[in-house]
């Protein structure tokens, strides 16, 4: 009987295996040598950072792997986490030439891999240089993608940099909200380290916004202050017993797997259903059948067209034993004391929109995994202007306070991805250099 449970334990823990393992130095050859780097590359147009993806490959193809991930980091100074977590197949994948002769794509993200890892795991000095230091100090509030890429360029242009984060560990997404398999061996935190080698930069862990820091004090203590908070905060459904022992935010659940090890210490219920049709309720939905749900149900309230996760990532939950069942959305939760069962109204397009049918049915369920979307936690942003539930900031990233800047999930920049977080702190670092040298001059700094 023990040998069956450590059998089975095994096996789960080999469902968090890396889900794309790593290209060796023969296959990145082979890979590199398909690419036609082309003059006007879309793909490079396809990616949010601007990597100049032929002359990456081309780098490789040469076996210049440190070359090449210099390229890459200097656009994308996350890129080891993007080319894993990043959906290529609609980015720079998806623009690649080779589709329209009916070939597949590059593996852009996989050769992006191989290049940023080779330097990471090489150690070393870091690959860029900090320039003369500027005197000047910038507090950053987050620190996950937009946080950190702002706090690595910042600190690149010479100023010292403190970033506060809420959480025990650095990293945001990449540490918590990420599927396990797409980031194995903490690499989150690897690469939190790698950028850190640049210099300038401290991290305060366990400081929470409204709770242990507030703006205004970070304001008088700091040159320029920077948030990049994200959004943390799950949408409520209000719905009758969403407060059911079972009813439970699908990123709480990623968080406290992906803290897990190893995986088959955590348990998880026989029936689970799933409520949402992005890419987090494809990661809960996977992640809970891995672990050994008998049952994953995705419900969707629309029709799979509208779903914001990829086909790619469709396909990965049908393949592991998830059913996507689409035109349904919930109107309660049920149980005695505990949930037991979840109800849906079947919805149906009409001129163009989803309304109900009044028809109903019920799931058995023992958790509901909750991916409805996030919203920001506006705890501490007193004075900072929204809208629409984000941080209001005009085209150099400054916000309604004169020294406050903002980027990633918690402005309206783009798709809520790593890759565009990486770039709002990229080029919110640029600006802020840029209004703090128009300050030291007397200039309109705006």
């Amino acid at each position: 009987m023990k040998d069956a449970v450590s059998s089975l334990d095994g096996a789960i823990d080999a469902g968090f295996d890396d889900l794309h393992p790593a290209l060796d130095r023969t296959q990145a050859a082979v890979e590199a040598e398909r690419c036609l780097y082309c003059h006007d590359a879309p793909c490079i147009r396809a990616c949010p950072t601007g990597i100049d993806i032929p002359t990456f490959i081309h780098q490789i193809r040469t076996g210049n792997l440190a070359g090449s991930a210099r390229t890459i980091l200097e656009a994308n100074i996350m890129g080891g986490t993007c080319a894993r977590a990043c959906p290529t197949e609609v980015l720079c994948e998806q623009a690649c030439v080779l589709n329209k002769g009916y070939e597949r794509p590059v593996k852009i993200g996989q050769l992006q891999r191989h290049a940023v890892d080779h330097l990471i795991d090489a150690g070393g000095p870091h690959p860029f240089t900090r320039a003369s230091e500027t005197g000047r100090r910038l507090a950053v509030v987050g620190a996950g993608p937009a946080g950190l890429a702002f706090a690595h360029s910042a600190a690149m242009a010479g100023h010292d940099v403190v970033v506060f984060d809420a959480r025990p560990r650095p990293g945001g997404l990449n540490e918590y909200g990420l599927a396990a398999y797409k980031m194995v061996n903490d690499f989150a935190q690897r690469e939190v380290e790698f950028l850190l080698g640049i210099g300038g930069i401290v991290i305060e862990t366990g400081k929470r916004l409204g709770r242990d820091i507030d703006i205004e004090t970070l304001r008088r203590d700091f040159d320029v202050v920077f948030i990049g908070i994200g959004l943390d905060a799950t949408r409520r459904l209000d719905l009758p017993g969403e407060d059911l022992p079972g009813v439970v935010d699908a990123l709480d659940f990623i968080a406290e797997l992906r803290q897990t090890e190893p995986k088959s210490a955590m348990t998880i219920a026989r029936e689970v259903v799933v409520i949402g049709g992005g890419n987090t309720a494809i990661d809960a939905a996977v992640q809970a059948k891995r672990l050994g749900a008998e049952n994953v149900t995705l419900v969707y309230r629309g029709p799979q067209s509208r779903m914001k996760a990829t086909q790619w990532e469709r396909d990965l939950a049908r393949l592991g034993g998830v059913v996507i069942r689409t035109h349904a959305t919930p109107v309660a939760f049920e149980g005695d004391g505990r949930l037991e069962r979840a109800v849906f109204e079947r919805t149906a397009l009409r001129d163009g929109r989803l309304s109900g049918t009044g028809e109903t049915f019920s799931l058995p369920a023992d958790t509901v995994f909750k991916a409805v979307g996030q919203l920001m936690n506006p705890d501490g942003l007193d004075g900072v202007a929204m809208g629409g539930g984000k941080i209001e900031v005009d085209a150099a990233y400054r916000t309604s306070l004169e020294n406050v800047f903002a980027g990633g999930d918690c402005i309206a920049s783009g798709e809520d991805l790593t890759v565009q977080a990486v770039e709002d702190g990229k080029r919110a670092a640029a600006a802020v250099t840029a209004w703090l040298t128009a300050s030291a001059k007397g200039g309109d700094n705006g």
